[in-house]
């Protein structure tokens, strides 16, 4: 026999099930709230190439008033799309694209090293950005000397000032990273940077120890730093290699931090840290026993603000797969951020402009932190595959800010 329901014990069961249905209701709010609060904060940034003249300025030996041009469009459509970050390299190769006492301006500039293009790019690019709400981080190449060997370079480029630091690799001249005085003079060029310029950032490429010219090529010609500083150091060859890179690293996050503490460090490294690592990566390069760069242990040690691998392959392949390469970076990062480098100027040949949306929504995941960055602005600036249309209707829909 059923129980007789009072009155009373309507009323409660009608008041159990409001305070039930508005506890569904804010937990639903309080998640949504969380999403779009997650969705404000997230680093969205652009490579912007200067060497070659990849992405800017289109050519060599333009004028100032057409140099100017090219970059207002190129933050232009930065800001349209809704970045907040432009990464814009300033020093290719030992050389300036900003008002230096110590190199020598630019042949991507002029067309001839040492030559001044009529105004300061770098203070032009942050106040154009800064103008359009965009955050400029310096790119520097810590180690290249000079692109060809057989260019002309003026009395003060540190080939010509220092060439007992510098060393022929190929077709390219680089600094020896293994001379303690070179790694402090590019120290010194980039504090100068941080120093004098109000960037929001610095930002070393993949770039350490020069990549090998090919299977059974020469190593690094560093016979005479490893015989002064190496040999009885205690380390084989390829450790003490490391050990200077880790070296630089670490004094260069230091030193940036005791010069202006507000300005961010991050590093660009190749994708894979070793081949197998994770165990069902495959790759033809070892960027920790081929570049002499440990990632891993820059992560480990903070040593930087962000971590930026060039994570340039698919989502689905099993070898060389974008997530689980990103995974494996993540657990590295002890709680430094992992902003991947995405590669949007493959769409088209490589995968289609639908891919860069779907990587972009696996750097959201499992983060509080979300960050990409974009190689390179000129496949936005020529809205490659329809990207453009895709980020601003998906994951650009709205502004977010840089975290912080």
């Amino acid at each position: 026999m059923r129980p007789v329901k009072t009155v009373l014990d309507v009323w409660w069961a009608r008041i159990a099930e409001i305070l039930f249905r508005s506890f569904l209701i804010g937990l639903f709010l309080f998640r949504g709230l969380t999403a779009i609060q997650g969705a404000e904060r997230e680093f969205r940034g652009a490579w912007v190439a200067t060497v070659y003249n990849l992405d800017w300025p289109s050519r060599p030996g333009l004028a100032a008033a057409t140099q100017k041009a090219e970059l207002r469009a190129l933050l232009d459509r930065a800001a349209e799309l809704k970045l907040n970050a432009i990464l814009l390299q300033v020093r290719p190769a030992s050389d300036a694209l900003y008002a230096s006492q110590q190199e020598p301006w630019s042949k991507f500039l002029s067309g001839k090293a040492g030559v001044s293009p009529g105004y300061d790019p770098l203070e032009f690019a942050i106040a154009e950005a800064h103008a359009r709400g965009l955050e400029l981080h310096a790119w520097v190449n810590p180690f290249r000397a000079a692109v060809s060997t057989s260019e002309t370079l003026p009395s003060n480029h540190v080939a010509k000032k220092h060439p007992e630091w510098v060393r022929r690799f190929g077709k390219q001249l680089w600094l020896d990273p293994g001379d303690p005085a070179a790694r402090a003079y590019v120290i010194g060029v980039i504090t100068d940077i941080v120093r004098r310029y109000d960037v929001d950032g610095v930002h070393l490429d993949d770039y350490f120890y020069p990549y090998p010219l090919k299977p059974g090529a020469a190593s690094f010609p560093d016979d005479t730093t490893w015989q002064r500083y190496g040999a009885r150091s205690g380390m084989s060859r390829a450790d003490w290699r490391r050990d200077n890179i880790n070296d630089f690293v670490r004094t260069l996050y230091r030193t940036v931090k005791a010069t202006k503490p507000r300005v961010r460090v991050g590093i660009s490294p190749f994708g894979i840290w070793r081949p197998g690592v994770p165990p069902t990566t495959r790759a033809g390069l070892d960027a920790y026993g081929q570049l002499f760069a440990d990632a891993r242990k820059w992560l480990a040690n903070g040593w930087c603000d962000y971590m930026a691998p060039q994570l340039y392959w698919s989502i689905r392949p099993a070898d060389q797969s974008f997530p689980v390469l990103l995974d494996w970076w993540r657990a590295q990062s002890h709680g430094t951020p992992v902003w991947p480098g995405i590669a949007t100027e493959r769409i088209g040949s490589q995968r289609p402009a639908r891919e860069i949306i779907e990587q972009i929504a696996l750097t959201r995941r499992d983060t509080s932190s979300p960050g990409h960055i974009h190689w390179s602005m000129k496949a936005l600036m020529r809205n490659q595959g329809g990207i453009d249309n895709l980020l601003r209707s998906g994951p650009y829909a709205e502004k977010a800010e840089s975290p912080r």
